[in-house]
């Protein structure tokens, strides 16, 4: 590949310099003039590697800590506490006292481990947990902890949680302002329409909902209700998407007419055969009412403790890899080129892996096209091989890669002029552009890696898109995102990732689950608003 072809001649050079220094090194005058040398030419080479750089408008990103108040103090309930209602909450500044320890004893352990210091220098945002609600007994304990615990942004809290029985006691609740959902899928719409209904904002998980129709009926309620709404793709925070955006609206790659975008991952952890937690059992969780939704039913046993902590592998309470994973690298494209919702969608793939029981597909395909845009996006992936192939765009002059592909690992992104470019003609003639080496490489903050322990941690990891910087601090996108949902409270008006973008993704979802499940091209009717 070619960016390996880089990577290994980079690291050659850089052995070839320390080797140089080191011969140098008894030569005090001689040593100091050769280094000076060495240093600029490399110097000269970031130059020459980045000619775009003089084109592409800068773009300022936000301070970590704002100078000014946070704004009105807001009282959040969440409604789900696993793994992502955790990560939610720890955005919003609250954290198990277990999980902080960890943390910290991590840091201590391997310097290049920051997650206790980006949680803990994050902004106060102004807030209080309390109300809890979660149908696994031992979560809803262990949120209760989190939105007591003194170790976190702004010390010690207002006030404290209030455990709920159900996510219904929880809104009717006059002193609760926002809710944050991270339920599984099939309970999302349910939640959202009665939240919107009782005037409480909603920070929402993605994918959307688990249905096509639920979709609409949660798009309709929100814009009628006035409600501050925020999709959870904490990625519309990162700054590597935002410089793909400037690339793109100013033209340095050309027309595009084709992006592809890939998910691959290889562990049963990243096929979401996760954890069954040891003291899940009748007494500890609310099965009747998790599966209330749900178009089958089935009775409490093993079966059901594996879809209650196992529930992605299901149609009955998710989406599979459209709603999981795709709507990631949809709402990636959509925010770098402002698709909206596709004409047509073709999908395919099947179960070929795990043969576990589960019904959603682990290789999975699906070809979505914007005639009006002479554009098609390609999505290909596998839970079978953890090949890094990143995100390409595909313009007539430059080729824009986010994330590695093959063996390399490129952090933020690429891009790379195509050998019959019309817009880089002369340079490409004249020599000043190879058109086997990257014309601009973005790669904002630290490429170092810390602490990540979740599949889909590891997997944004290796797009550069876990961690984004503000004034050369790290930030998780997460918390900005609840900051952002928060702020958009406060000053009335609309998030990143509001309603209308929640429903152009949830439409290219599940017209993908819908062709897959047809076996059919389907096409998206605005006027009637139906997939047909």
């Amino acid at each position: 590949m070619k960016e390996e072809h880089t990577d290994s001649k980079a690291s050659g050079t850089d052995l070839d310099r320390r080797e140089i220094l080191k011969g140098l090194a008894t030569l005090p005058v001689v040593g100091v003039l050769f280094y000076n040398i060495l240093r600029k030419i490399k110097r000269d080479a970031l130059r020459k590697s980045n000619l775009l750089a003089d084109l592409i408008s800068e773009h300022q990103a936000p301070a970590v800590i704002s100078s000014k108040s946070p704004g009105r103090y807001l009282r959040l309930g969440i409604i789900g506490y696993g793994g992502r209602g955790q990560h939610l909450a720890r955005a919003a500044g609250f954290a198990t006292p277990e999980w902080v320890e960890k943390a910290a004893a991590n840091a201590k352990e391997n310097k290049l481990d920051k997650s206790y210091a980006t949680f803990m220098q994050q902004e106060d945002l102004n807030v209080s947990l309390v109300g809890i609600c979660d149908l696994f007994n031992i979560r809803a304990e262990a949120a209760l902890k989190a939105s007591s615990n003194e170790q976190r942004p702004g010390g010690k809290p207002k006030e404290t949680a209030k455990k709920y029985r159900h996510y219904k006691d929880l809104l009717e609740d006059d002193n609760i302002d926002a809710v944050i959902i991270a339920t599984p899928d099939h309970w999302h719409s349910r939640i959202t329409i009665d939240a919107a209904r009782a005037g409480k904002h909603v920070y929402c998980e993605k994918a959307l909902t688990r249905t096509f129709r639920e979709a609409l009926e949660v798009y309709d309620t929100v814009k009628e209700s006035g409600i501050v709404f925020q999709l959870g793709h904490q990625n519309r925070q990162v700054d590597s998407l935002e410089k793909a955006k400037e690339i793109v609206q100013q033209g340095l790659l050309g027309p595009v007419n084709l992006v592809e975008v890939t998910t691959n991952r290889n562990s049963p952890w990243g096929a979401w055969v996760w954890d069954i937690h040891p003291q899940g059992n009748r007494r500890t969780i609310d099965w009747d009412t998790f599966q209330e939704p749900a178009p089958t039913k089935i009775p409490f046993g093993q079966e059901a403790l594996k879809r209650f902590f196992r529930w992605r592998c299901w149609y009955d309470y998710g989406t599979g890899l459209a709603g999981d994973l795709f709507s990631h690298e949809f709402d990636a494209v959509n925010q770098v080129m402002e698709l909206g919702a596709p004409k047509f969608v073709t999908a395919s793939g099947g179960i070929y892996f795990y043969k576990d029981g589960r019904d959603v597909p682990d290789v999975f395909q699906a070809i979505l096209e914007y005639p009006d845009k002479d554009l098609t996006l390609l999505y290909s992936a596998t839970l079978s091989s953890n090949k890094n192939r990143g995100n390409i765009f595909m313009g007539h002059d430059a080729t824009m890669q986010i994330g590695g592909a093959g063996d390399s690992k490129i952090h933020g992104l690429i891009v790379t002029a195509d050998p019959e470019s019309t817009r880089y003609k002369e340079k490409i003639e004249s020599g000043i552009i190879n058109t086997r080496y990257p014309i601009y490489t973005y790669s904002p903050g630290s490429k170092q890696i810390d602490g990540v322990t979740s599949a889909t941690a590891r997997y944004f990891a290796n797009k550069g898109l876990v961690y984004t910087y503000r004034e050369g601090k790290r930030v998780d996108p997460t918390h900005l995102h609840v900051k952002d949902w928060l702020d958009s409270i406060r000053e009335n008006r609309q998030p990143k990732c509001n309603i209308e973008i929640g429903l152009q993704e949830a439409l290219a979802c599940h017209m993908a689950t819908e062709s897959y499940l047809t076996g059919r091209r389907v096409e998206w009717d605005p006027a009637k608003r139906q997939i047909v």
